[in-house]
């Protein structure tokens, strides 16, 4: 700066500044005279020893119950003046004295669930959504549990009633269905009394499942259960109302037979979520490719881009993906645990069969495709 001061006048101040590689509003800054620095408090300010006298005043006994103004005013009128009521409330709030009189409900604060599923029967996800009865204010509940690697419905019941007792009758016999081993599954949900109740955590706790729950009132935590029921509610033949128990059963049947093995999802690049589950992936690419090839093969310039593909399965799905996370996965293609030979070990069922398992005492209808 000493030498832009004796340069810069003769030379100009923006030349010179160029030249020793300094910004002129730095010569400026340094030239202008400096601020004293302001008081840290005002001279109006109430010294310590008066402060403290306040507080004394304000801990009497007379004075515990009462606010403030309240207490000002009585002094007023007793003859005194110590400060404003507003110093009173400065001095109590630096002494952490000022809080809301009242017992107010205070909610804990729930951290976001974060989950991932990178191959099938690692996450589940589960929900329980009413369908019309024949009348008004009659319905009928339906349960599903869904995988949400593969979009895949691995179990469903329709009943007269929503019961932990049901539903952990559903998830037992789908674990079961499925060969879940300990510590293989994690079963999310919302915050239901069904999905809380003690029965369903026991039961889960026997099996070696991790449960998780959504935040209270928030639909985005479980959004592949409320995206399979919309699918299923905006369907064209979807009825307003449902004649009878049967009714439901029998329309939920075709359903989820269409939506495990003919639905197509975008997020599944374009298959089925029978081809995911039971790791049909890689024959249905392949056999697209060929496909493709072909037509390329035969006029490629109407595809600019060069050889098309047929597309690929994300790595991992998430519930709430963290921010800067990759996420891990465990396979090259889609983190298939089984062979594309359609195995089914401890009776689990295959994708072309369902399992009707109906209780005579409660008169349910668990499926499974």
């Amino acid at each position: 700066m000493e030498k832009i001061a004796e340069v810069g006048p003769r030379l100009g101040v923006r030349a010179t500044c160029e030249a020793l590689g300094a910004a002129p509003a730095t010569y400026y800054r340094q030239r202008r005279p400096k601020r004293l620095a302001r008081p840290r408090s005002s001279p109006r300010a109430l010294s310590l020893e008066e402060r403290q006298d306040v507080l004394v005043v304000l801990h009497e006994p007379r004075f515990a119950d009462l606010a403030p103004g309240a207490i000002h005013a009585t002094l007023l009128d007793d003859g005194h003046y110590l400060c404003s009521v507003s110093t009173m409330y400065r001095i109590l709030e630096a002494n952490e004295e000022v809080r809301e009189r009242r017992n107010q409900l205070r909610h804990p604060s729930y951290a976001a669930p974060e989950l991932m599923a990178s191959g099938p029967n690692e996450l589940w996800s589960w929900d329980i959504t009413k369908l019309k009865g024949p009348a008004k204010w009659t319905y009928y509940y339906l349960y599903v549990i869904l995988d949400v690697f593969s979009r895949y419905v691995v179990g469903w019941m329709v009943a007269q009633r929503e019961s932990a007792v049901l539903a952990e009758r559903l998830i037992e016999e789908t674990c079961e269905r499925q060969g879940i081993a300990r510590g293989q599954l994690t079963l999310h949900a919302d915050r239901g009394s069904s999905m809380r109740s003690k029965t369903v955590a026991l039961l889960l706790a026997d099996l070696g499942v991790t449960k998780t729950h959504s935040r209270p009132y928030t639909s985005t935590d479980n959004p592949f259960s409320e995206a399979q029921f919309k699918t299923m509610k905006y369907r064209p033949t979807f009825p307003h109302r449902f004649g009878s128990l049967q009714h439901a059963r029998s329309f939920c049947g075709p359903f989820f037979g269409w939506y495990n093995t003919k639905h197509r999802h975008s997020a599944l690049a374009m298959l089925t979520p029978q081809d995911v589950h039971y790791c049909l992936v890689e024959q249905r690419l392949a056999k697209r490719a060929v496909v493709l090839a072909a037509a390329y093969a035969a006029h490629p310039e109407r595809f600019p881009n060069g050889l098309p593909t047929p597309g690929s399965l994300p790595q991992a799905v998430w519930i709430n993906k963290p921010l800067g996370c990759g996420g891990e996965q465990k396979s090259e293609l889609v983190g298939c645990h089984r062979s594309a030979d359609l195995e089914t070990p401890r009776g689990r069922s295959t994708p072309e069969s369902g399992v009707i398992r109906p209780r005579e005492d409660e008169k349910l209808l668990v499926n499974a495709h």
